[in-house]
């Protein structure tokens, strides 16, 4: 093959994936929906009377500004006393320079408070099941706030015995800083909804979702919940379902560099899952599901090393109109995020959003290979 002839194949499979992830992936899945591919989730709202014992658990680093808000809301949630119990785990509580997380978790009326060693949030997640008395688990970030009938509706898709994992809908409060995350976070929603229906999804959320208590999973090495359950589960046999009418409401970071310094954190937790923990092993997937996995997962995954050879592919050909044209488009939405540093323009900060989030998957991936993965976390800036 000839040096030209390699160019031309490189850029147009490094674009035409690019497109097929961010794109067309979509339209495939909607247009599947169409055809009555569907499964749809036998739920069923339990009726009162019926309710299972449930266990909300919270894990909380560093939560004393927002644990007593949580807490009242969890026992505000329409689901008998009787039946509810709300486990606290403080990560680090239990050590020299804890915080007041414990005790303002304590004197707001959590059933159970766990002061553990700083182990990280997946550890802690372990400690509170362990103690926890629910037959269902349900699990909540410290600063989301459920409305209060998301216990039913999550509870509701456990009526279905394929179910093993449930996760609900979250939406972000604070739009009004440079974050577009709640245009990705929209898209993204759109698209778990149709995975549900037509088989599992390939991510969840960490700020409201269930399992049942004996499908829950504890790996030798902490992964995150979000990234490692559903797919887990669909290998088991079982199934992982979005339910949207299960709703909470999440603060979003507010800068568009907060969201980067986010999603590079939260990349270093999920690569190791990726490479090491069964999500790139296509064994054990029903076919429907692998494609899933690759067109949303891998290949998403994969995109700055998509876009790099997009465009090196098109500046060596760049002699051409057309694959000059595709260098150009390139380099101007790498200039709009430059300018959208600086220029409070919409389509500005969704190019810079777009750039930096992409940036942060490689980012990612080189802390975690430089540095390991480190099994503490913090609370992201201006959540809470």
């Amino acid at each position: 093959m000839q040096y030209g002839e390699a160019m031309r194949l490189l850029f147009w499979l490094s674009a035409g994936l690019l497109t097929y992830t961010q794109a067309a992936y979509a339209l495939v899945l909607a247009l599947l929906a169409r055809t009555g591919a569907a499964r749809p989730v036998r739920a069923r709202v339990p009726e009162p009377g019926t309710e299972p014992d449930v266990s909300v658990i919270v894990a909380a680093y560093r939560e004393e500004a927002v644990i007593a808000a949580k807490v009242a809301n969890a026992l505000a949630l329409d689901w008998p006393r009787e039946r509810f119990e709300l486990v606290v785990a403080v990560d680090g509580g239990g050590e020299p320079g804890a915080d007041g997380t414990a005790a303002r978790a304590r004197a707001a009326g959590a059933d159970v408070v766990l002061e553990l060693p700083r182990g990280g949030k997946m550890r802690s997640q372990d400690a509170a099941v362990r103690a926890a008395r629910g037959s269902l688990l349900a699990f909540s970030d410290a600063n989301a706030m459920w409305e209060p009938g998301a216990l039913r509706e999550l509870a509701a898709a456990f009526a279905d015995p394929e179910v093993a994992y449930a996760c609900g809908q979250v939406t972000f409060v604070n739009d009004a800083g440079t974050n577009q995350e709640g245009l990705y976070w929209r898209y993204e929603m759109a698209i778990r909804a149709r995975e549900s229906a037509l088989a599992s999804i390939t991510g969840g959320n960490g700020a409201i979702y269930a399992v049942r208590r004996e499908d829950y999973l504890e790996p030798d090495v902490p992964m995150g919940h979000d990234l490692f359950m559903p797919f887990s589960q669909v290998k088991r046999g079982r199934r992982a379902v979005y339910v949207p009418a299960a709703r909470a409401t999440e603060k979003m970071v507010p800068t568009v560099e907060g969201e980067w310094a986010r999603k590079r954190r939260m990349m270093t937790q999920a690569w190791p899952i990726v490479l090491r923990g069964g999500l790139a092993d296509l064994r054990g997937y029903p076919a429907r599901y692998a494609w899933m996995v690759v067109s949303h997962r891998l290949l998403r995954y994969a995109s700055p090393v998509l876009h790099v050879l997009a465009l090196v592919a098109s500046l060596a050909l760049s002699r051409r109109r057309l694959y000059r044209a595709a260098a150009l488009a390139q380099l101007a939405l790498a200039g709009a995020a430059l300018a959208g540093g600086r220029v409070r323009s919409r389509p500005l900060l969704v190019a810079r959003y777009y750039v930096l989030t992409t940036a942060s998957l490689a980012a990612g991936l080189h802390d975690h290979l430089r540095h390991g993965t480190p099994q503490g976390w913090e609370p992201a800036e201006g959540t809470r």
